[in-house]
């Protein structure tokens, strides 16, 4: 039975081609929409878990002042070496303690120059920031102690400087001092906040303070936890410590800040997930406008239909069998859109994918409920039209012209 009703709902669909369309564009629309979206939304979701995550393993940030608004901090004093070797030494859950001072400058060799921030710290900023050679080597500890005149650059200050040159062993100007390139670090692109993690130029903290800035101050010290342990609790070490070499009072605010990347992560990360279910919700409401268009087709169906549905009950069909007809009708609809929307989302998931430079993240789980749900919207809107042929008396159904 269910096969022969398949049968005559696949010729109906035949038999007004152009309807059946139009009938099916709300919820090609709304699964297309909702799958699209979706999609986007968690490749975008995966980027921001990724870029953050090449900032640093377990990473957290000390930052002088306080934080008094979005993106603004109150000035305080500076931080010496000396806390950051405070902290190593205190915090055994500490994989790794750098500080860090820096600077826009111009580096120039030969005819060349760029604009650029020159980062001085210790050998420990490599494994802290997630930052791999591709060339050459990194300073070690005795060089980084001594303050050695030497430097690692980002691919971009590579490529802007030596084109296609092999910058090791050649020495660039940064103000008054010419340094020796050992290395050259792994790209690492575009960071969340959208500036080049490539733009940058490495020497040793002490070269940094002696021959460039003038001073012991250290502008930020950055923290790697170890894995398995609670980053609250080294938070509460770290902000102590700091209280007290800082010698602030019970009453008083910190003046620093402490900022653990992973709150970040999360909270970013919370923030795509909840645009893209608000415009998932919206993409969803284009599957109940479908449902309706369904519903209201066939409605006139069933009276364009009503002396076939007469002729039927009068030769012994049963209601039921009307009602399946006519709800299978309606599923074979939604579920066709169902079907066309699904290779359009992923088709334009893959091309806006592609434009927005964004993980392409396929996911089963939601093109299987989009489909679904729209088989539902079939059911659900296909029922009333499909109770109401069932119904109809087949002497006033033989009457109707």
């Amino acid at each position: 039975m269910l096969g022969n009703a398949l049968l005559l709902a696949f010729r109906e669909l035949r038999r007004n081609v152009m309807r059946s369309i139009l009938t099916m564009l709300g919820i090609i629309i709304g699964v297309a929409s909702v799958i699209t979206l979706v999609t986007l939304g968690n490749g975008a979701t995966r980027q921001v878990t990724q870029q953050i995550a090449s900032l640093g393993s377990n990473l957290m940030m000390i930052s002088v002042g306080k934080r008094t608004g979005p993106g603004q901090m109150s000035g305080a004093e500076a931080f010496k070496i000396a806390d950051a070797e405070a902290l190593l030494h205190e915090i055994p859950e500490l994989a790794a303690v750098a500080p860090v001072a820096s600077s826009a400058t111009t580096a120039i060799f030969a005819n060349e120059n760029w604009s650029t921030n020159v980062t001085g710290s210790t050998d420990a900023f490599f494994p802290v920031s997630n930052q791999q050679i591709a060339q050459g080597r990194l300073f070690t500890a005795s060089e980084a102690r001594v303050g050695a005149a030497l430097c690692i650059i980002g691919q971009t200050v590579a490529t802007k400087l030596f084109a296609l040159q092999n910058p090791l062993g050649n020495r660039i100007r940064l103000q008054k001092i010419s340094c020796e390139v050992i290395g050259v670090l792994l790209s690492k692109g575009q960071s969340t906040m959208g500036s080049d993690q490539d733009d940058l130029i490495v020497i040793p903290l002490r070269t940094f303070q002696r021959r460039i800035a003038g001073n012991q101050d250290v502008n930020l010290i950055k923290v790697s936890v170890k894995d398995g342990v609670d980053a609250d609790l080294v938070k509460r070490d770290i902000e102590r410590i700091m209280r007290t070499r800082r010698h602030l009072a019970s009453n008083e605010e910190n003046n620093f800040n402490v900022l653990d990347m992973k709150e970040i992560t999360a909270m970013l990360t919370t923030t795509t997930r909840t645009m893209t279910g608000l415009l998932s919700a919206v993409g969803a409401v284009s599957l109940l406008v479908g449902g309706i268009g369904i519903m209201n087709i066939m409605l006139v169906s069933v009276t364009e239909r009503t002396r076939e549905i007469g002729i039927r009950l009068a030769i012994g069909a049963l209601e039921r069998e009307v009602l399946l007809q006519f709800l299978v009708e309606a599923v074979v609809l939604s579920s066709f859109g169902g079907l066309i929307g699904i290779a359009l989302a992923l088709t334009t998931a893959i091309a806006l994918s592609g434009i927005m430079q964004v993980p392409f993240v396929f996911e089963g789980g939601i093109v299987a409920i989009a489909f679904l749900f729209s088989a539902s919207v079939g059911i659900i809107f296909g029922y009333f039209p499909a109770r109401k042929a069932a119904r109809l008396d087949p002497i006033e159904a033989l009457r109707h012209e």
